[in-house]
């Protein structure tokens, strides 16, 4: 508890939540709690933060980039940053098999806790405890882009539309890995060029990792379709 007290500058009321908070469910049975349900709130608690803050700090943007803003900002690599940041992952309950598989490195349970921390925080103390923590560690970041930033999906797709080929095309190769901690590869293919693949935890993720890999060989093309 000291230790959490002293990584996150929050110090809970209730000593029984912050362990909940840390706890993946390869550590214990089904009949014990885990993160998971402090995840689901503290995923809905800071997008309401976030989207709040940016409301306050971009009063001249319409709706489309705020929403931009906000994908880039509750995304699981940003969430997997702060709990790097923070380093809560020596902290997280896991099993021995999952934490000799690279557990508390792993971009998703860390995403995962960064979230149920949140919910813990906001449980414990309400909503301003929430907002302290969340303008704390995320304020940096969401004052650091001058313009809405784009993801690589969206940049590949504009760069493909811009040269008169058909949309982007994404298909699932394999996936690995247990239930709870998969790994996704996925193609992806513009035009007559030759596809990239790309890896993740979640779909989404694994995307935009081909997306980003693609638009890195493309950019400088001089061709249209």
């Amino acid at each position: 508890m000291d230790e959490l007290t002293d990584i996150i500058g929050y110090e809970f009321g209730d000593p029984a939540l912050a362990p909940i908070a840390l706890t993946h469910r390869s550590a214990v049975g089904r009949e014990h709690q885990t993160y998971e349900r402090l995840e689901f709130l503290g995923d809905r608690v800071l997008g309401l933060v976030i989207a709040d803050m940016l409301y306050d700090a971009f009063p001249q943007e319409d709706e489309g980039a705020l929403a931009k803003r906000l994908v880039a900002l509750v995304r699981r690599e940003t969430l997997a940053d702060v709990a790097t940041y923070l380093g809560v992952g020596p902290l997280i309950r896991l099993s021995r098999g999952e934490e000799e598989a690279g557990g508390r490195e792993n971009p998703a349970i860390l995403a995962d806790v960064c979230e149920s921390l949140i919910g813990a925080v906001y449980r414990d103390g309400g909503l301003e405890a929430a907002r302290a923590f969340i303008g704390q560690h995320w304020s940096a970041l969401m004052e650091g882009t001058a313009e809405p930033p784009k993801d690589a999906k969206t940049s590949l797709q504009e760069w493909a539309q811009g040269r008169g080929f058909a949309l982007p095309s994404y298909r699932q190769v394999a996936r690995s890995g247990p239930d709870h901690a998969p790994q996704f590869t996925i193609e992806v293919g513009v035009g007559d060029f030759p596809p990239e693949l790309g890896e993740g935890p979640t779909k989404r993720a694994a995307e935009q990792s081909a997306a980003e890999r693609l638009l890195e060989r493309l950019e400088g093309t001089d061709v249209t379709g």
